[in-house]
């Protein structure tokens, strides 16, 4: 009843892990809207075969702090069963010198990060890392350097856009690293519009690939969907986020706060221990492969009168909103069995065999002998006497068996392989 009752509660879980369609909610400005992201984003999904809805709040040149009071905003992060909140700040605040940006920039991005979970507790926060302007900032240039070329300009939102993902445990979609990237490998493709700051077309397709595999983790190259470009340009574009998304998956943090399932063991004769090595995981079921589970986090169990050499171990790990599974063979040698592969006094030949196989035992006494496939199944069963017995193997699939040889209290194994 217990693991009835515990997979029961990690179904509404499971469930929406494996829900096809999913909400996307954005908060930002006009680099959002500009040839309207958030519907490339839902075409190019599409194209694959994945449902995404979105809904947005940008209204031109917003701020995280402005944000923070905007009732539009603030109703829709209440707004509960969003699984990606994308922020996306002002587009020069975040390139400014580091203490104005700490003291202007950072607080209010954790604040709506704080209000995206009391809205939607299992909704993942994602930034989304703009991209310097063509010329870099010239209206900030003269006060501070860096902003003087969009190199310098796209460092320094990287470096706000990567500290506040990673302070408060968010994604963060590298858009303007794509932009870098693209800019470098091909400069015919201009991905500005002409006021040197809003995204051309081709510059809001490359962020929606980009963000396609950042909330998807799947591959853009390849997708259908071309928003009017031309297939070459497409193809580019599509490789440029995948090689920018996956070639750091760590740095962008995808899948850094997922629900990770691993554990380890240690086997001594009939018992197991087991000790989960889970990542962000509270809950946890485990089945031990002979109809025996336990919810403890590190369990040990004993496997009663086992019937096979070797068991799956599952270990389902979840948190509140995350579930994910591991599953390890574990190989048993039960104390009390003596392997008589490793016994001298004991033979068996010829091994590999294709119609017998020979049993040299040491005392001439009376067995029974099941031979078990490697599925635990029992294949044949004998009652025999003697020191030398003959097992018949015709008729048996070719693989390999495990020998059990019973005398009383007294129990001997070993393997076999049928040709």
């Amino acid at each position: 009843m217990m693991r009835i009752l515990f997979l029961l509660l990690l179904l509404p879980f499971v469930s929406a892990a494996q829900s096809s369609a999913r909400k996307v909610l954005w908060i930002g400005n006009s680099y959002t809207y500009v040839n309207d992201l958030p519907s490339m984003l839902r075409q190019l999904a599409l194209s694959s075969g994945d449902t995404l809805i979105m809904d947005s709040n940008t209204p031109g040149g917003y701020s995280f702090a402005a944000h923070t009071t905007n009732a539009t905003t603030l109703q829709k992060l209440a707004q509960t069963g969003n699984d990606f909140v994308i922020l996306q700040a002002q587009s020069q605040e975040p390139s400014f010198p580091p203490t104005q940006v700490e003291s202007q920039t950072f607080p209010y991005a954790s604040q709506l990060d704080s209000l995206i979970h009391v809205g939607s507790p299992c909704a993942q926060t994602v930034f989304y890392m703009t991209w310097g302007r063509k010329y870099g900032d010239a209206q900030n240039c003269p006060n501070y350097p860096p902003l003087c070329t969009f190199q310098g300009m796209n460092d320094r939102l990287r470096w706000a856009y990567k500290t506040m993902a990673d302070n408060n445990e968010a994604l963060l979609s590298p858009v303007g690293m794509a932009w870098r990237a693209s800019w470098e490998a091909d400069s015919t493709i201009n991905l500005w519009s002409s006021d040197n700051s809003h995204p051309s077309v081709a510059g809001s397709y490359l962020s929606a690939c980009v963000f396609y595999a950042t909330l998807l983790k799947k591959s853009p190259v390849g997708l259908s969907y071309t928003a009017g470009l031309s297939s070459p340009q497409v193809q580019f574009l599509q490789q440029i986020a995948d090689n920018t998304v996956f070639d750091s998956l760590s740095t962008w943090n995808i899948g850094r706060w997922d629900t990770q399932a691993d554990f380890t063991y240690v086997l001594n004769g009939t018992t197991l221990s087991v000790t989960s090595q889970s990542q962000q995981a509270n809950q946890f079921l485990w089945d031990f492969g002979d109809g025996q589970s336990s919810s403890e986090e590190n369990p040990t169990h004993i496997y009663e009168a086992p019937v096979s050499s070797s068991y799956q171990v599952q270990l389902i790990a979840s948190s509140n909103c995350n579930v994910d599974t591991s599953v390890q063979s574990v190989q048993l040698n039960p104390t009390g069995l003596t392997s008589m592969e490793q016994a001298s006094q004991w033979r068996v030949y010829p091994n590999p065999a294709s119609k017998e196989v020979m049993i040299q035992a040491v005392v001439k006494t009376a067995f029974d002998i099941t031979i078990l496939s490697a599925s635990g199944s029992v294949a044949r069963k004998y009652h025999e006497s003697g020191t030398h017995i003959s097992l018949n193997l015709e008729g048996l699939a070719p693989g390999m068996y495990q020998v059990v040889c019973t005398s009383g209290s007294d129990q001997k194994f070993f393997r076999i392989v049928k040709d």
